[in-house]
């Protein structure tokens, strides 16, 4: 960043996956960082960073975090795909507005959400949309309409006083990644592939988009016009969605996926398992949902020509690099 050294920054979110690579990268370049999460994190710690503990709710915590602020990255955020409603919109939500109102309040002048494609998703393929695809009518999960609602008090706050930029990262993965990769890992004698498997989607890897945040930082400095902007950020490289799936897979040293099951059915076994896990008020994530059967089971990639154009965004690590150095990093925490 051209003034890193002179900014003072605030991550919230910045013990999680995301947050972490930023904070790090801010680190790196000079910058005199805080974080504002849950929890205290020793590698945060080690990194000489100040770390305010406590919840997004909480509008004194979040205006204590903001204190002396030049710039926030907003990355916190309660990760998908089930939880009660009110849990999501609280921290997500909530949180959110509590962030907009301590940067008014303290004029802070330059605010970088981060969004999730999610947020436009209606269930079917969404095949290289852009930005101007609209918010679906009906959600079908907690975690993307919360994730909107917050995307737009975001762009509806920005002024002259609070320039922002929101970021769609779609699926971020990566060494360190303590949800997608874990996930799909943990899950791998019961996964079945939903559909064709044919389905294209496009992931990014994680220096990628903490590359986009720091750009979109950089980009408010020096084109005050881009404030109120949203960007879809992925690596640019459309790939079948099981595909990646077996890759994350191998990089594990499990075996594919050899089983499938229709869309159609995916989504009733979804449908059915949110209804029984309601009624009896089971905390656990079912093991399918409407909302993921949708997305295992349609193409999701975006044009990113924007953040390429305004950002100065290009991916410098490939999927297949990517996966190299997933593969590596499993295999040294195994040896650990």
């Amino acid at each position: 960043m051209n003034k890193v050294k002179q900014q003072r920054v605030l991550v919230t979110g910045g013990g999680g996956f995301l947050g972490s690579g930023i904070v790090k990268r801010l680190v790196e370049r000079g910058a005199k960082v805080r974080s504002l999460a849950r929890n205290v994190y020793p590698k945060l710690e080690s990194w000489g960073v100040e770390q305010v503990q406590g919840d997004m709710s909480d509008p004194d915590v979040v205006l204590q975090a903001c204190q002396d602020i030049d710039l926030v990255f907003h990355t916190a955020a309660k990760p998908p795909w089930w939880g009660a409603y009110e849990a999501y919109y609280r921290t997500n939500v909530v949180g959110t507005r509590n962030v907009i109102k301590a940067c008014q309040k303290l004029n802070i002048n330059k605010l970088i959400y981060t969004s999730s494609p999610s947020v436009v998703f209606n269930g079917k393929d969404m095949a290289g949309v852009d930005e101007s695809v609209p918010y679906p009518a009906k959600f079908h999960s907690p975690y993307p309409k919360t994730k909107a609602l917050a995307e737009q008090a975001v762009v509806s706050a920005t002024s002259p006083a609070l320039k922002t930029i929101c970021l769609r990262p779609h699926l971020i993965w990566g060494p360190e990644d303590n949800h997608l990769v874990p996930g799909i890992l943990a899950r791998a004698k019961r996964l079945k592939q939903v559909g064709d498997g044919k389905n294209l989607i496009d992931a990014v890897y994680i220096d990628n988009a903490v590359d986009a945040h720091l750009l979109a930082a950089e980009a408010l400095e020096a084109r005050p016009d881009l404030a109120g902007r949203i960007y879809f950020i992925t690596n640019n490289e459309p790939m079948p969605l099981w595909e990646i799936v077996i890759r994350f897979l191998a990089a594990g040293g499990l075996p594919p996926v050899n089983r499938t099951i229709p869309k159609s059915l995916a989504w009733a076994v979804g449908a059915l398992l949110e209804i029984i896990y309601k009624m009896f008020h089971i905390n656990a994530e079912p093991q399918m949902t409407r909302f993921v059967a949708a997305e295992l089971a349609t193409a999701h990639w975006f044009d990113i020509s924007a953040a390429q154009r305004d950002l100065g965004y290009h991916p410098r690590v490939t999927m297949e690099q990517g996966f190299d150095r997933l593969k590596q990093w499993l295999l040294n925490k195994e040896e650990r």
